[in-house]
């Protein structure tokens, strides 16, 4: 069966969102064009790597001859607005690729979705995916916004580094395994 592709040039919107308290937040890719939106849901890990590689391309671009890349985000692209409502989950992201579109000057987002069923080593194709075109400055706006969600999650203790739970956390370096403890 031919891959169901979602597919955003120059989008009106592509954000990194969650939904949910911290410690069970589900994260997405949202992107949006006019009224139709696609959300795919996404691991944080997911949502933290793909926010520094993007950095780290616009980085690289900004070193190029002939190519104006922000240093910094054009205020009038930053987004802090909540993800658009309803949340409807279209797939649960698998592999995510980056590309670069020379023609267009824009950052390219594919993200495919996670099929149990598929076998990659049989050829089998996923049964969706997001792409996602957006120009350089949206790109930085995009990873300043993901870092930003990705970071504001439970706060981390400063003996384990492990999150800790509204509830509580029990610490797995012992008391005497500190720096400093006789």
């Amino acid at each position: 069966m031919p891959t169901l592709v979602h597919e955003f040039d120059w989008p009106d919107r592509v954000v990194v969102g969650t939904v949910g308290r911290p410690g069970e937040r589900t994260f997405y890719l949202q992107a949006r064009t006019g009224t139709r939106t696609t959300s795919v849901a996404m691991e944080k890990q997911q949502s933290a790597v793909l926010a520094e590689t993007i950095d780290e391309m616009l980085d690289e671009l900004a070193t190029q001859d002939g190519l104006t890349v922000p240093a910094e985000v054009p205020p009038e692209l930053l987004d802090e607005d909540p993800l658009d409502q309803p949340v409807e989950e279209d797939f649960r992201t698998g592999a995510i690729h980056l590309g670069w579109d020379p023609r267009t000057a824009q950052v390219l987002i594919e993200a495919f979705s996670l099929d149990d069923d598929a076998d990659p080593d049989e050829g089998d194709e996923p049964s969706e995916m997001l792409r996602v075109r957006i120009p350089v400055g949206a790109a930085r706006a995009f990873v300043r916004r993901t870092m930003a969600v990705v970071q504001a999650g439970r706060p981390t203790c400063p003996r384990c580094g492990e999150p800790i739970d509204p509830e509580g956390h029990d610490c797995a370096v012992p008391d005497d395994a500190q720096p400093g403890a006789a």
